[in-house]
């Protein structure tokens, strides 16, 4: 189980760097959490009580409009660390997180979190890095919305996963569903476009899984040019 925890600290961006000895002592103070699909890790406007590193599954991060309907903001897969602005600013949680299929994670309390920040400063500057980078992607999500396609998007996202993946073969994050509503996007659209990528030799898909076979065309799309 330590050897577990500490292969899932080594790879989580929030925690590269830290020492064996460090990494050590981070898994001692990390309680193991399992969700089913769909359960919910927590609410928006919960009061933050600790941080949550994503061992294995895939999470949705949402907002639900005052009439019920839910926007997807990300799907983040593991390793990946989700609640880390509240634990600086006392806030609440700013949306809601769900088990976009079974989860393993792993929860630190606010206040040994704050102490590892304190004895290891490096660590808050990768959370102002990480909180940076969501930020970033959020405003040109919106402005992607505004000014692209869905068929434009959903190929500018599967590079991205692909790049994340170091160019082989990804998994989508999350349903084909919960990948649509990510984008904004009907999801018998991104169906129709991710079988027209099929087609066309573009991609190749079994299941969830991708592998990009003429990323030279995908982004070529993702420019805007017709298919």
């Amino acid at each position: 189980m330590h050897d577990l925890k500490r292969d899932i600290i080594a790879r989580a961006p929030l925690f590269a760097g830290l020492s064996e000895e460090e990494a050590a002592r981070l898994s001692q103070a990390l309680e193991e959490r399992a969700f089913p699909a769909g359960a919910v890790l927590f609410e928006e406007g919960e009061a933050s009580q600790g941080l949550f590193l994503i061992a294995s599954g895939a999470v949705r991060i949402f907002r639900r409009a005052k009439d019920g309907t839910e926007a997807t903001l990300a799907v983040e897969a593991a390793p990946a660390t989700i609640a880390e602005l509240p634990l600086f600013d006392d806030g609440p949680y700013p949306a809601s997180v769900s088990a976009s299929e079974p989860v393993t994670a792993y929860y630190i309390s606010k206040h040994d979190f704050r102490d590892l920040c304190r004895r290891h400063p490096e660590v808050a500057l990768k959370v102002l890095a990480s909180v940076g980078r969501r930020l970033r992607n959020l405003l040109e999500m919106f402005e992607g919305i505004t000014i692209e396609s869905v068929a434009q998007r959903l190929a500018r996202r599967l590079l991205e996963e692909s790049r994340k993946a170091g160019g082989g073969s990804f998994e989508l994050p999350g349903s084909v569903e919960e990948f649509a509503d990510a984008l904004h996007a009907v999801r018998e659209v991104v169906y129709r476009n991710l079988a027209r990528y099929q087609e066309r030799g573009l991609i190749q898909m079994e299941g969830r899984g991708v592998r990009i076979l003429r990323a030279d065309a995908l982004e070529r799309v993702a420019a805007g040019e017709p298919l």
